[in-house]
């Protein structure tokens, strides 16, 4: 007679090939068996009937400011926020206080983020002018998801801006390059325009859609001459949707689930609580980026989780603080989308899990099969619930979400066959690790 660790008995598991009725065999932290197990010995047994099971999903876009303020993040709460909201891992941002821009700094948070993180997480080591010739070393250090490239300026201080260094940080190393696509010239030629007081929406007109459409052409031109592939985080209008279609064979695509979510009213509604970079627009945009994750364009769906002080997002535009938090509510959100009809569970899973860890080099995650890592996200697709600030656990306590009701909750969160979420709890002590990518040494 077989036996397990755990089994889950009963789900609708969202396999690569379909949802089946199938029960899930763990052992040792790996899926060791799917089908029907009630047979099987196992010491624990999880109850999934109504329930689906999909494989743990992945937000591969978040800032969780460590180095930094921990008063507004850091890594323990910000990772217990995205168990809480349904996540297995996360890939931070580099963009912190100091910068992860060097192997020393890097060595830290892989060192610091054991024994604090509630779910596994990657990491993402910032490109500048003056760490070039380190790049193609530092890519290839284990746990490292991606370099990150500010072609236009956002929050924090890196920036690579010019073509010339551009095409120096493509031609240094082989891994896919991150990018925030916005061009900088543009960008501060238009700050020009605006004087301080105007009306958060102001916010879209700045950073208009040529800023984001000019830096996707540019940076498209410096992969094709360089053979360099890229991912465009966070593409956010309908014109860079249509032009990435002809760059597939270099280029990936993720989109925020706040540009799939939000329209310009949001500015009138919530203030400096919805800017953020690239700028939620119209709905043309939104239809846009819906009509990419129908048609294959995107890759990637993402919550580019960036939280600041309410001080820092009631300050007067355009000193208001660009960022939003999104990591405990973007596996609500998109469950939402499911059940409203805007697409399946079969994409949301292949958009949050298996596209991510197609985009990065995941090793061992990504879909629910034999081997793969035993990290499930349990969702309820019939409960209601709104979202309350009340919820939300990252220190600055607040999201633009609030008040919106979700129909489709995450109810467990298990990682490496270890339950972590459930019903609201989490359980610890902390288990996250580090996730392992294909490329990077040492792994």
């Amino acid at each position: 007679m077989a036996s397990y660790d755990l089994v889950l008995r009963g789900g609708q598991c969202v396999l690569p090939w379909g949802i089946e009725a199938a029960d899930v065999g763990v052992r040792d932290g790996r899926i060791a068996a799917l089908g029907d197990l009630r047979t099987a010995a196992a010491a624990e047994v999880l109850d999934c009937r109504g329930l689906h099971v999909l494989p743990g999903l992945i937000d591969p876009h978040v800032h969780l400011r460590d180095p930094g303020d921990p008063k507004v993040e850091n890594v323990s709460d910000g990772t217990r926020a995205a168990v809480l909201g349904g996540l297995a891992a996360v890939f931070d941002m580099p963009n912190t206080t100091p910068l992860i821009d060097r192997r020393e700094r890097l060595d830290w948070k892989r060192a610091y983020v054991q024994g604090r993180a509630w779910c596994d997480v990657g990491l993402y080591v910032g490109a500048t002018k003056t760490n070039i010739n380190a790049l193609a070393e530092l890519e290839l250090q284990p746990n490292v998801c991606a370099i990150k490239v500010f072609a236009g300026s956002s929050t924090g201080d890196l920036l690579v801006e010019d073509d010339e260094s551009l095409e120096r940080v493509m031609r240094a190393g082989r891994r896919r390059v991150c990018y925030h696509s916005e061009d900088e010239y543009r960008l501060q030629a238009r700050r020009k325009l605006f004087t301080p007081g105007m009306p958060h929406r102001n916010h879209m007109e700045w950073r208009d859609v040529e800023t984001a459409f000019l830096g996707t052409r540019r940076l498209m031109a410096l992969a094709r001459r360089t053979g360099r592939p890229a991912h465009i985080l966070h593409v956010s209008t309908a014109e860079e949707l249509e032009y990435l279609k002809d760059f597939r064979d270099i280029a990936t695509v993720e989109v925020l689930v706040n540009h799939l979510s939000q329209t310009d009213e949001a500015y009138d509604r919530l203030g400096g609580y919805a800017v953020m970079n690239p700028p939620i627009r119209d709905a043309r945009h939104r239809e846009a980026a819906w009509a990419a994750v129908r048609d294959g364009t995107v890759d990637c769906v993402g919550s580019d989780h960036a939280p600041h002080s309410r001080a820092a997002k009631e300050r007067p535009w355009p000193d208001t603080a660009a960022g939003l938090t999104g990591v405990q509510t973007l596996v609500p959100l998109m469950l939402d989308h499911v059940n409203a009809g805007r697409l399946s569970l079969t994409r949301l899973a292949d958009l949050m899990c298996a596209g991510p860890a197609r985009v990065y080099g995941v090793v061992g995650k990504g879909r629910l099969a034999a081997g793969y890592d035993a990290d499930f996200t349990v969702v309820d697709l019939g409960k209601r619930r709104v979202i309350e600030e009340s919820w939300i656990v990252s220190p600055c306590g607040w999201t633009p979400f609030a008040g919106q009701e979700c129909t489709g909750w995450p109810v467990m969160t298990i990682i490496r066959g270890q339950v972590v979420m459930r019903e609201d709890e989490v359980l610890g002590p902390p288990r996250g690790g580090l996730v392992r990518f294909a490329e990077a040494r040492g792994f």
